[in-house]
C-alpha cells in the first residue's frame, strides 16, 4: 500500500522543474501529474525526468478532471493516501509528511488553510478572490458546521477508501464545491492544517467570463447546490 502525491499540471514550465525537484526531496513515493493539455515547455520539463509518471490529456479538460482522473488512477496503484498539491510554487512541499501524518488521527481529508492563526504569508491575495473564498466558506460552514477558513485551498490529504463511491463529475474549477457537498452528505470528517498563503501572480486568469468575480460566485453555488442536492452526474 502506497502513498501517492498528485499534482494537475497546466502551462506551469516557469515552475514546474523546481516544484517537482522540491518535491522530491521532501517524498520518495510516486508523483503523479496529470499534465491537462498544457503547450508551453511543461512538456519538455516533464519529458526529460524518469522520477515521475505523466498522464497527459492532449487538451485541456479542466482542473476537475485532472483532479478526478488522478483519484482513478491512484485507486488503480492500490494507494491508501493521496497528497493533492499545486505545481505553480504556491505550496510548501515540505509539508507533505505532516498532511499525511494528520491522516492518521482520523481524518478522512486534511485540507490546507491559507487562513488560519498559523498561516505564515508571503504576498496577498487579490481581493476580489479572498472576499470568494471567504463568501463560499461561509456558506458551506452554514450547511456542514465544520468551520472551515479555506474552501479552495488545492494542498490536500484524503484517505483514499474514504472517497470510494463519491463520483467526481465537475470538469472545472468549482470541483471543490462538488467535493466538500458529496464528503458533507457522505458524513466524512474534515480537518484543517495551516499552510502558507503564497502568492506571485495576481494576474492569473480563470477564463471566460470567470474572471468576473460574481459571475464565478455564482458559477461555484450552482455546482455546490446541484451537489447538495444529490443530482447524477
Amino acid at each position: 500500500m502506497s502513498d501517492i502525491v498528485l499534482m494537475p499540471v497546466y502551462n506551469e514550465g516557469g515552475t514546474v522543474s523546481a516544484v517537482l525537484d522540491s518535491v522530491r526531496e521532501h517524498f520518495d513515493g510516486e508523483i503523479l501529474i496529470v499534465n491537462d493539455g498544457s503547450t508551453d515547455d511543461t512538456n519538455a520539463a516533464l519529458a526529460a525526468r524518469d522520477d515521475i509518471t505523466v498522464i497527459a490529456h492532449p487538451v485541456n479538460m479542466g482542473y476537475g478532471r485532472a483532479l478526478a482522473e488522478g483519484f482513478a488512477i491512484a485507486r488503480t496503484r492500490e494507494a491508501r493516501r493521496v497528497v493533492t498539491m499545486d505545481c505553480d510554487g504556491q505550496h510548501e512541499p515540505a509539508h507533505i509528511l505532516q498532511f499525511l501524518g494528520e491522516l492518521e488521527s482520523g481524518a478522512d481529508i486534511v485540507s490546507g488553510s491559507r487562513y488560519l492563526p498559523r498561516s505564515a504569508a508571503v504576498g496577498e491575495p487579490p481581493t476580489n478572490r479572498r472576499e470568494i473564498n471567504a463568501r463560499v466558506s461561509a456558506e458551506i460552514n452554514s450547511v456542514t458546521g465544520w468551520g472551515i477558513t479555506d474552501a479552495f485551498c488545492g494542498f490536500k490529504a484524503y484517505r483514499l477508501a474514504a472517497l470510494e463511491g463519491i463520483a467526481l463529475c465537475e470538469p472545472g474549477y468549482a470541483m471543490p464545491l462538488e467535493l466538500w457537498a458529496k464528503v458533507h452528505l457522505a458524513g466524512m470528517v474534515v480537518r484543517e492544517m495551516p499552510v502558507e498563503r503564497i502568492y506571485f501572480d495576481h494576474d492569473r486568469s480563470f477564463g471566460h467570463d470567470l474572471d468576473d468575480p460574481e459571475v464565478r460566485f455564482a458559477y461555484y453555488m450552482r455546482v455546490w447546490a446541484k451537489a447538495l442536492e444529490g443530482h447524477p452526474c
